[in-house]
Order: structure tokens, then sequence, then C-alpha cells
């Protein structure tokens, strides 16, 4: 079979992110595995592994990969960074028309670049087969608890960015048996969702049905997890329909409106599509029986399912203050009746190593095989946007995306 050199390159977006598709120990893993595959690093002083740690395991590491055939890449690649005709695997942000990767996808199609879209990559059924949405939940729900405890000074975590790794941050677990009986709802059932159910089990906190979570008192911290159905029904009062909800989302309207007076801690992990109701309206955060004053909007879409969500945070700050009484956006913790909101849009670069082993795992099984492999299944061509300066058949309706 066909020789393939792979590159990995080096992450050029600012603020720069540590992850890697690929690990050391994933590319000695994918050499020994793919006889067919050559593989090459781009240097990098910024990503979580170290170019040491690559020579380590005998990875050839290198300053350039204009010499490579495909290029692994984990966020947008800069636009003055593409390299013209090769093919390019990265999250490129820009099947939803994403305005600001707009450039990005006309000169992909202006330098004749293959762009492989690691978002659109899924099985026969339709299912993702690579993401780092775990991590996005671990981290969410982790920065929720953080928040919290910052909010009311009952305890003070380490911020997951600057623990080493997943077993530093669950060091830090501990300090959340001080929460007071407070309830904490998590929406979605993914990848994001189980992540952030993950943390909460492993904190010690007790998970309720959602009927007990509604209409029950405890005295110790509880969660439940929301699907769709429990906060969501058919505006015409016809019987839920889960397929009909994620084809039809404009016919629904939201029911969390219940959740509102027993919820403390709004953990929003499920996907949302911009025809779906939002959870909750600005008015609603003006209710005398509005319960929440932390949200951690781990999907972080901005006027999105949470209307609170303004804009995106950065790891470093991570949450603002939303004022119910005017709708402005204040300093975090500015005052008690604010609603503290995070908001950070790459949460799993907070532990770069974990999920970066996680994802390389991933690439390793789901997708290196159909790269090498003649891709048979065709679950690269369903993930391809554009090829030899155009758009594919699929995603034909981006052209008024890309035109002048």
């Amino acid at each position: 079979m066909q020789k393939v050199k792979l590159g990995v390159i080096r992450e050029g977006k600012t603020p720069p992110d540590r992850r890697v598709p690929l690990t050391p120990n994933k590319c000695d893993e994918a050499l020994h595995a793919f006889p067919n595959l050559d593989l090459v690093v781009q240097s990098s002083d910024i990503r979580a592994f170290s170019d040491d740690e690559y020579r380590a395991l005998g990875v050839t590491v290198q300053p350039e990969v204009a010499d490579c055939d495909v290029l692994l890449g984990v966020k947008e690649v800069p636009i003055d960074q593409l390299i013209p005709g090769k093919t390019y695997l990265f999250f490129s942000h820009t099947v939803k028309k994403q305005p600001a990767n707009r450039e990005l996808l006309r000169q992909v199609l202006q330098k004749r670049i293959t762009l492989i879209d690691y978002e659109l990559l899924t099985n026969e059924h339709g299912e993702r087969v690579i993401a780092f949405g775990r991590w996005a939940g671990i981290v969410g729900a982790y920065n929720g608890l953080l928040t919290y405890g910052r909010k009311y000074g009952l305890y003070q975590l380490k911020p997951a960015y600057q623990c080493q790794d997943m077993e530093d941050m669950e060091e830090e677990f501990f300090k959340v048996k001080r929460l007071p009986p407070i309830k904490l709802a998590v929406t979605g059932s993914g990848r994001v969702a189980q992540g952030a159910l993950e943390v909460l089990r492993r904190m010690g906190i007790r998970q309720v049905s959602v009927y007990d979570y509604l209409y029950l008192d405890f005295n110790e911290p509880v969660f439940t997890q929301l699907r769709s159905s429990d906060y969501n029904a058919r505006r015409d009062g016809r019987v839920w329909d889960t397929p009909d909800f994620h084809r039809n989302p404009q016919e629904y309207g939201s029911t969390f409106g219940k959740f509102l007076p027993v919820t403390d801690v709004l953990i929003a992990c499920a996907y949302w599509h911009p025809a779906a109701p939002r959870l909750f309206s600005e008015e609603d955060t003006c209710r005398s029986d509005f319960r929440p004053r932390v949200i951690a909007d781990v999907t972080c879409d901005v006027n999105g399912s949470i209307p609170t969500t303004k804009r995106s945070t950065t790891i470093p700050e991570p949450t603002f203050d939303y004022n119910p009484a005017t709708g402005e956006l204040r300093p975090p913790y500015s005052a008690p009746t604010h609603l503290t909101v995070m908001a950070v849009d790459n949460l799993p670069c907070e532990l770069p190593r974990n999920a970066s082993r996680d994802f390389g795992r991933q690439l390793l099984d789901n997708v290196l095989p159909h790269l090498l492999g003649g891709d048979p299944q065709g679950v690269l061509e369903r993930a391809t946007i554009a090829r030899n300066g155009e758009l594919t058949t699929r995603y034909q309706y981006l052209n008024d995306y890309v035109a002048d």
C-alpha cells in the first residue's frame, strides 16, 4: 500500500492551544500499527508534550512539515500558515457559517486544500467517532463547583489549568464536601454530559431521579441529569418523540421553568440547535422563584440555549456576573443577587495532557484506519468540506458563506 506521510502541526492560533492530536505514545503506537505510515512532528515550545518527549520515542521532530501529505492539528490553522494543496484535519468551525472563520474557508478553497473536519467524522449510524466532549464536561462541571465555592466563600479550588493533569485535579475534590444541601442540574446525555456526571459522582455528590429532584428536599447536595424530554414538549401537545425533536426543534417549547425554583447550579451540557427553544428567558431571571445563581454553560453557545451567556470567557478569567435587574454584565461575584456565568469555550485546553491522550486514542482507533486504508466506509468522505478548490456536494450550502 502507498506510503502516507503524516505531520502533526504546531498550533498557531492565539491564544495558543496546548493540546495535540497525537501524543508521543500514540505516535509510537501508530508507527507500529500502520506499516504504510511515515510520521513527523513539527517542533513546538507551547504544546503539553515537549519535543523531547517525542524524540525519546524515536519520533522525528522537525521545524517544517511541507514535505507531508496529510497534516493533523487541533484548532483552526491561521491563514498565513496554510500550505497549498495539502490535506488537513482540524476543527474548522465553519459548517455553521461561523463569521470568524469565513475567510479561513475561502483561503482553503483558494489554496486547493482538502479540508477534513474532525467534528464531521461519523460512523454509518451518524455518530461522531472523535471528540474532546468528555473533557469539556469534566472541566466544565469542575469549574461550576469552583465558581459556586468562590461566590459563597465556601472553599477555593485550584483552577483546572493549574493542575498537572486529571489526577492532580482530583486532589481538590475533597474540598467540595463543604457544600450545603444544594441542587445541581446537568442537561444532556452525550459525551459532554457524561464527563460532567463523572466529576459530580467522583466528588461524592448523590444523583437523584428527576421526580425526586423536583419534589423532595434533601439534607445533602444532590444532582440530576435532564434529558431533552425532561425540559421540552411539543407545542401542539402531542407525545414526545426524540427523533422528531431533532428533526423539528422549532415545533417544541421549553418546560424548563419547573426546574428554575429548585436549581441552585445549572451545568448546561446539551447540544443546542438555533431553532430549538432556549431553556429560559432573560425575563425569567427576574422571577421571584428564579433560584439558580451559578450557571456553568459548558456548551457555550453565545446568545444560545442559555440567554445570559452574552459572551464567552477565557481560561484565566472564566466567569462574569449577569445582573437580572438590568441585563448588564458585571465583574464576577459583584453582588449575591447576580447570576454568575462560567462560559469558557475551550474547556478541554485546561487539561491538555489528558484530553490529548483520549483524543489520540480515538484518532488511532476510529480515523487512521480509514485515512491509511482507502476509506471504504466513507468516514473521511462524509467529513470532507473542500477538495480541489471546491466545496464537496454535502457542503454546497456553504457557497453563500464563502461568496464574495
